[in-house]
């Protein structure tokens, strides 16, 4: 069987692309299922997602009688992770679907890959450079460049699917 991995995507317009990491990913070897939180579902084609990937894309919590629609995660990956997210992360805080199943991969010790991507503005807010420090010390891989995020350069920023997809490798080559 091959392994689980879990793309969840937050609101951003990167999260538009995630198709095309999930085919990437699929190339790798892996059997992947969308989450996004209630904002990212917004820039999802669902309906593509459903057909490339085979599940459900979930958004929200089930009922405690419902059966799980996916497969159990082997790995996580979020991108884009929201300034929210990230913080909310840090903070134990599971008010989505996305946020519950990433705090149970953290206690689970499941390798987890974040892509933060608020603005340059919201980077530099303390709380959310606390965040990052407490992810980076729970074992979070994370893809985080300030020099590369929305608002850093008059140019426009370019979402590092490029980078994450070379974690991506290196992490399916030590399971």
């Amino acid at each position: 069987m091959a392994p689980v991995l879990y793309v969840i995507a937050c609101g951003g317009p990167p999260a538009g692309q995630v198709a095309g990491f999930v085919q990437s990913a699929q190339g790798q070897g892996w059997d992947v299922c969308v989450i996004a939180t209630p904002d990212g579902a917004r820039f999802l084609d669902t309906e593509h997602l459903v057909t490339l990937t085979g599940h459900p894309v979930r958004v929200n919590y089930k009922q405690p009688y419902e059966g799980d629609v996916l497969p159990p995660a082997d790995a996580m990956v979020v991108a884009p992770a929201t300034f929210s997210t990230v913080n909310k992360l840090a903070s134990g805080i599971s008010d989505t679907l996305a946020l519950g199943l990433l705090n149970e991969a953290v206690g689970m010790g499941l390798p987890i890959i974040v892509v933060p991507w608020p603005n340059v503005h919201l980077s530099r807010h303390p709380a959310f450079q606390r965040s990052i420090a407490d992810l980076r010390d729970w074992g979070i891989t994370l893809i985080y460049d300030p020099a590369n995020l929305p608002d850093a350069t008059p140019e426009p920023a370019v979402f590092p699917w490029e980078t994450l997809r070379a974690h991506l490798t290196s992490l399916n080559e030590r399971s």
